[in-house]
This record gives C-alpha cells, sequence and structure tokens, in this order.
C-alpha cells in the first residue's frame, strides 16, 4: 500500500502536464458541443421538452460523457495505464474525507450563502437549479446520474489526471491544489457555486495528494451530490430551516469544527506528497489549457450576466 502511494509522488514524463492541459481544454470543447447538440434536439422536440426528465438527465449525462472522452484520450497519447490512478490507500483518509464532506456540506455552503447574497446585493438573481423528479424510487437513478458519475469521472480528469501531472513535475502543493481547484470551479460555470466547488476542488486535490489515491476523493465527491439529492427528495433541501435556531447553531459550529481539523491534520501533519515546485514546466501546461480556460470562462461570465440581466 506504501509503495502505491509512492507512485504519485514519483516524477512523471514531462509529456504529461500538457497532455493534462489539453484534456482539461478537450472536455470543456465536447461538452460545450454536446450541450449545443442536446439543445438542438430538445428545440426540435419541440415546446417544454427542456423541462422534462429526459433532457434533464442528458443535460447532466453530459458533461460525464466529455470528461471521459478527455480522460481516454490523455491515457491514449501519454500511454499510461489506468490502475496508475487507482492506486489503493490508508484507510484513514476515508475517515478523514467523511469529516471533511460534513464540514464542506454544511459549513462552507453558509459561506458560499453570503457569497450569493453579495451578488445580490448588486442585483443578481439566482438561477434555480433544475433537477428530475426525485420522488420515491426515482431518487435512485438520479444518485447514478447526477451522484455516482460525477464522482468517478470527475475526480478522473481533474485529481487523476490534472493534480497528478502537476505533481509528478514537481509541482508544489499550494499552486497545485489552488490551480486545480480554480479549473474545477470555472469548468462548472456556475458563479453562484464559484467559492464551494473551488474550496470543494482544492480540498478533493489536496486529499489526492496526500493519500496517493482517488478512492478517497471519489467517495467524498459523491456523498457531495447524493447528500444533496436524497435531502431534496425528503423534501430537507434547505436542512437549515427545517432546524430550530439552536439546531443551525450546533450544526454549524460541529460542521465547521469538521472542516477546520480535518484541513489541519491535513496541513500541517501529514507531509506525504510534499516537494517543491517547477513554475518553469506551467508555460506548457498553461497554452495546452488555455482553450478550456477561454471556453469555461466564456461559459461563467455568460451566466453571470444573465444573472443581473434576469
Amino acid at each position: 500500500m506504501e509503495r502505491d502511494e509512492e507512485q504519485w509522488k514519483e516524477p512523471l514524463p514531462s509529456k504529461r502536464l500538457a497532455e493534462s492541459g489539453l484534456s482539461f481544454t478537450v472536455g470543456a470543447a465536447l461538452a460545450m458541443l454536446l450541450s449545443m447538440l442536446l439543445t438542438v434536439i430538445a428545440t426540435a422536440a419541440g415546446e417544454g421538452a427542456t423541462g422534462e426528465d429526459w433532457f434533464l438527465y442528458l443535460s447532466y449525462l453530459v458533461p460525464q460523457l466529455a470528461f471521459f472522452g478527455a480522460a481516454a484520450l490523455w491515457f491514449f497519447r501519454c500511454k499510461s495505464p489506468v490502475k496508475e490512478v487507482f492506486a489503493p490507500c490508508h484507510p484513514k483518509y476515508f475517515i478523514l474525507v467523511l469529516l471533511l464532506q460534513f464540514g464542506l456540506l454544511f459549513s462552507l455552503s453558509e459561506l458560499n450563502e453570503a457569497f450569493i447574497s453579495l451578488f445580490e446585493l448588486f442585483g443578481y438573481r439566482v438561477s434555480e437549479g433544475r433537477l428530475p423528479d426525485l420522488e420515491g424510487w426515482n431518487l435512485l437513478p438520479a444518485i447514478l446520474v447526477i451522484a455516482l458519475l460525477p464522482a468517478v469521472f470527475e475526480e478522473l480528469l481533474f485529481r487523476g489526471i490534472l493534480t497528478r501531472s502537476m505533481r509528478g513535475r514537481g509541482w508544489g502543493i499550494l499552486p497545485t491544489v489552488l490551480i486545480a481547484g480554480g479549473l474545477f470551479s470555472l469548468y462548472h460555470g456556475n458563479p453562484e457555486q464559484t467559492v464551494y466547488q473551488f474550496v470543494c476542488g482544492a480540498c478533493f486535490s489536496l486529499v489526492a495528494i496526500r493519500s496517493g489515491s482517488l478512492f478517497p476523493t471519489m467517495l467524498a465527491h459523491f456523498l457531495n451530490n447524493a447528500v444533496i439529492l436524497s435531502l431534496t427528495s425528503f423534501g430537507l433541501g434547505d436542512i437549515f430551516a427545517a432546524l430550530p435556531v439552536w439546531g443551525n447553531i450546533l450544526l454549524i459550529v460541529l460542521s465547521a469544527v469538521s472542516l477546520v481539523g480535518t484541513l489541519v491534520y491535513l496541513v500541517f501533519f501529514d507531509k506525504r506528497g510534499n516537494g517543491r515546485g517547477r513554475p518553469e514546466e506551467g508555460t506548457r501546461f498553461f497554452v495546452a489549457a488555455c482553450g478550456g480556460i477561454i471556453i469555461c470562462a466564456l461559459e461563467w461570465i455568460t451566466a453571470l450576466v444573465l444573472g443581473f440581466l434576469a
């Protein structure tokens, strides 16, 4: 097990860093093209099609197909076996991500609400997130498409390829987790969730580096989406509104302690994967990733402008 964890610290061929940037561009471009195709199909299907469950499921499936295509291209071009990124890890990291995710869901979400409130002061209108029917057994296919698939394919691209490639070329932990978190947040193109997704992306990258494995971050990612879907299904989408004041305070305090405590341990006490950075190799990476960054930035800006115009 220790040997598998060391794989994430060993130097990787420089080609893989540039190829990881290209994979981000390919993923963004594929997602845009598939979304356009889905819009054409919905338009042909007639008015109201975009509100149907089939369309909503496909809209969540499209990014995962893009991630799969981008990851497959990276593995093919780099001649890298998939098993390299699926190394086992110490069991403690599964406990750590449970504590981390508890903190992210209930304390970081409140911080993100403050960020949204700031936007609203300037006239921004929050868009209503659209989900398929979650009542009864309909929750199961929703968890499969909206929770399980992203936990596999998004983690594969952002942690297994991007994060690992940066660390494999000797990048420092701080620039690695910040850049990976920024790309993760930017890709989703949702101004309202920028803070939440950036912190989640950075935290997941830190866990992946320390553990040398994708399995803990896959679990955290799955739980993040599955818990939100389940709470919504049971009519507890706004859990804070369902709790008394003392319950809200207790939940926020416990989750904040859980989040901060886990991060303190990962940053200051767990030294796995430490190393210096190589900023000179950043140029090749960002040149390869610039296409995806531009696409995602334009989508993010468009969503922001539409929010103010709504």
